[in-house]
């Protein structure tokens, strides 16, 4: 039996991009794709519809920043992003980042490290 997995938002302009890290993140157990969105405005609908406990993130979205994102959350968050604003996102309050392009293992590793930092793995 396991705890209750943890909710995920992958936000990426990319469709392509973000189809690739929601399949990661489906992949790993005790995490699932609670949503996906494309735009900045489509990310605020979901959070506003559901809850989330992580929230993936890139930065440049075609209506604003991904950085003014993450200061509007009330979940955690990793920003995933080809963009060299590391600074910007970790004192937006990112947890965590990965520059793009980065091995899909790379994503799997921070998820897998994330889940027992949250205290919701697997239950024994």
């Amino acid at each position: 039996m396991t705890m209750a997995e943890l909710r995920v938002l992958v936000v990426d302009d990319d469709f392509r991009v973000a189809n690739l890290h929601a399949g990661i993140v489906s992949a790993l157990p005790g995490f699932t794709v609670g949503a996906t969105a494309h735009t900045l405005a489509a990310a605020r609908e979901a959070l506003a519809a559901a809850q989330f406990d992580l929230a993936l993130v890139d930065v440049y979205l075609p209506d604003g920043s991904g950085i003014d994102l993450v200061r509007e959350l009330r979940c955690e968050a990793m920003m995933l992003t080809a963009a060299e604003t590391v600074r910007a996102a970790l004192s937006a309050g990112a947890l965590a980042y990965l520059v793009k392009p980065f091995d899909h293992t790379a994503l799997a590793s921070r998820l897998a490290g994330y889940a027992p930092a949250a205290g919701r793995g697997l239950a024994t």
